[in-house]
């Protein structure tokens, strides 16, 4: 996967301005396979993505299901994560929602 926001469509107004559309977010329901980890020091949303699923670029799954990560990636020491983990079709649905 690539940068989540480069196929987001440009749209472009009758006065010429040019904004991406509105990105939008699967749900991510909770399923009796999800791991649960008590995060540590230095615990970084991008570092558990790659350790979790391969790709440090999935943060934003991590944080959308811990509601987490608005402006910072860090993870609060002693908070439960939850790992989804079907993210493989979270990816697949986001694709499919932002068309």
């Amino acid at each position: 996967m690539e940068n989540r926001y480069s196929d987001i469509k440009i749209i472009k107004t009758e006065q010429g301005k040019r904004y991406k559309k509105t990105v939008v977010y699967p749900k991510m329901i909770k399923t009796v396979d999800d791991t649960y980890i008590i995060a540590i020091q230095g615990d970084r949303l991008d570092n558990l993505a790659y350790k979790y699923f391969g790709d440090s670029r999935l943060w934003w799954i991590l944080a959308r299901a811990n509601y987490l990560g608005k402006g910072d990636l860090t993870v609060p020491i002693g908070k439960q994560i939850r790992i989804p983990s079907d993210y493989l079709s979270i990816v697949d649905e986001y694709n499919t929602l932002n068309e």
